[in-house]
């Protein structure tokens, strides 16, 4: 599913606690380590200014983009449901937004670098190369069969495209069962 957009925000200015929006509905990691993390994201989202320019990215069809900015409100207001946004900063990792469930909250797992990267992939439909090395983060999934529902999801649309062509095709005397 090509529409499925990716935000992320590099900033050591957020904190995610239980008041705020992101907070309430998150899942967040705090036992991250993101070392070596820009680079990875660096190697299939393009990078923006600021948030503003992040949002008009992601307007404009760049899948996944990511920023230094802190604006997570701006951001949060903006984006539309098939929009993940991954916060990250030195008190952890938060995701929000597209097949995240919010409700999940702080999850106590370690996490690393290559984890972050392989889940943003899988949830955004990039490519994973065979050099990670990464786990999905099943946990913080509201379906921990994403991509086998949404292949089933693709398999009937298939089926019911095949059946309204096989109906098209037949002649004009056999369409009618009048005889």
């Amino acid at each position: 599913m090509a529409d499925k957009k990716a935000i992320i925000l590099f900033s050591n200015e957020i904190a995610f606690d239980t008041n705020s929006k992101l907070g309430k509905k998150a899942a967040t990691f705090a036992n991250a380590d993101i070392t070596g993390l820009e680079p990875l994201i660096a190697s299939y989202a393009k990078k923006v200014e600021n948030a503003q320019n992040a949002i008009e990215a992601i307007e404009n069809g760049e899948v996944c983009v990511y920023t230094d900015d802190s604006n997570i409100d701006i951001i949060l207001d903006a984006v539309d449901r098939r929009t993940l946004v991954v916060v990250i900063s030195n008190t952890g990792v938060a995701f929000w937004g597209h097949g995240v469930n919010g409700k999940v909250g702080a999850i106590a797992r370690a996490i690393n670098a290559q984890d972050i990267y392989v889940t943003i992939a899988s949830i955004t439909d990039l490519e994973i190369t065979s050099e990670c090395t990464g786990a999905i983060l099943y946990q913080m999934l509201k379906d921990p069969n994403l991509k086998i529902a949404e292949i089933n999801k693709l398999k009937e649309a298939i089926a019911r495209m095949e059946s309204v062509i096989a109906r098209d095709n037949r002649e004009p005397w056999e369409k009618h069962d009048c005889a």
